[in-house]
């Protein structure tokens, strides 16, 4: 009987050592190995330009706990970056918008801010003011619903008039009002008010454009359905048109000339998604529309008035990736740049073809030229650069 029980008890032993055992090698895997193990990332969104400087906002994840994290960096008139800095708050963030304020840098994106929020994959909308040195002079964050975050920026006179989001986790049920976001604030970050528009699950504003003291922004409702809507400069809304059919992502830019307003996004049939770029009156009703027929699925995701007064548009087109014969579910995308008469008149549409992925983010018009940032895929992650094109859509130089 006592040999049964010392036999027992050793069993016991051994069978607690090699739990033991497998939990320190699972303990050593996931602080040597799986750390090690990341995709690289460093991307920019948006870019605005001065007379003496060009900015540029995005994320990237290069540091010890890969977090991504919120970058600005400042360049000089021959864009020799100057600075870089990051946002070293809170948890995963990023910067979406950036425009020049005279001497000084606004920037809008999210962040987790809380180790709760970090775990459950939820942030803030957030806006922050840089000097020129990469100081931050104000710092402020916004939240009604579970997800919020800011696309875009407008500066006026007494302030910031801001967009985006604040939603609800998809699982989550609730009447409470959320979905697509304008904010105001003043010069010093104080919040002055908000609107919401929309699904509390699925709304958002991806642009806005002020013309003629009107507030104008475009972006998504539920279900595919792109949208426009025109506030006064109160916040009142007054209009707010909607277009069925579009992709996730709805309406992503606009911009407004003679008259005309012109939104882009993409339009989905029976066979594929193709970009497409909408014209509008000052008072929301349809007027016209061109489509960029493809045999892969394309969507222009920012647009461009260019000096000369014609209509640049950049964005991505996308398609199933063929290997050994076997169609996998893995996409490829090349960027694409589109220009067009005002009245829709296709010039030319270009395909910066590569044999990685390139995303086209934003675009400038560059003293005769057009600057288009974004980022490309590399085998160990994915690495911003900078596309000089002539106003003939010529490659001219790219930078990384």
């Amino acid at each position: 009987m006592k040999y049964k029980v010392l036999k027992r008890v050793k069993i016991f032993e051994i069978i607690c050592f090699l739990l033991i055992f497998i939990e320190i090698i699972h303990i050593l895997y996931s602080l040597f190995l799986n750390n090690t193990e990341y995709l690289y990332f460093d991307g920019v969104n948006a870019i605005d330009k001065s007379s003496n400087y060009y900015v540029t906002v995005g994320s990237d994840n290069n540091n010890s706990n890969h977090y991504e994290r919120a970058q600005v960096s400042i360049y000089n008139k021959k864009r020799e970056k100057t600075i870089e800095t990051l946002y070293n708050v809170g948890y995963n963030s990023a910067f979406f918008g950036v425009s020049f304020d005279q001497d000084n840098i606004i920037v809008v994106g999210s962040y987790e801010k809380t180790i709760k929020e970090h775990k459950e994959s939820r942030r803030r909308a957030l806006i922050v003011k840089y000097d020129m040195k990469g100081n931050i002079i104000f710092q402020k964050d916004f939240q009604i619903l579970d997800n919020s975050k800011f696309t875009d920026i407008q500066i006026v006179d007494d302030g910031y008039f801001v967009i985006g989001q604040s939603v609800y986790k998809n699982t989550k049920v609730d009447d409470k009002e959320g979905g697509a976001l304008i904010v105001k604030y003043d010069k010093e970050g104080n919040f002055l008010w908000s609107k919401v528009y929309g699904n509390n699950k699925f709304g958002k504003f991806n642009d806005l454009l002020i013309v003629d003291d009107s507030i104008y922004t475009v972006g998504v409702d539920e279900n595919y359905v792109g949208i426009l809507c025109k506030y006064d400069m109160d916040g009142n809304l007054s209009e707010c048109v909607r277009y069925e059919n579009c992709d996730e992502f709805g309406f992503n830019s606009i911009v407004s000339f003679d008259g005309k307003i012109y939104v882009s996004g993409s339009k989905r049939n029976e066979d594929n998604i193709s970009a497409v770029i909408i014209m509008y009156d000052m008072n929301c009703s349809y007027l016209d529309e061109v489509v960029f027929e493809n045999e892969r699925d394309t969507h222009y995701n920012k647009l461009m008035i260019d000096n000369h007064g014609y209509l640049v548009a950049i964005g991505l087109a996308s398609y199933k990736v063929n290997f050994s014969g076997e169609m996998i579910n893995k996409s490829h995308c090349d960027g694409i740049v589109g220009k067009y008469k005002m009245n829709l008149e296709k010039i030319n549409v270009v395909t910066y073809e590569h044999d990685r992925n390139d995303v086209f983010t934003d675009i400038i018009d560059n003293d005769g030229e057009y600057l288009v940032v974004g980022y490309s895929s590399y085998d160990d992650g994915y690495l911003s650069k900078f596309i000089r094109y002539s106003e003939a859509l010529k490659v001219l130089d790219v930078e990384s």
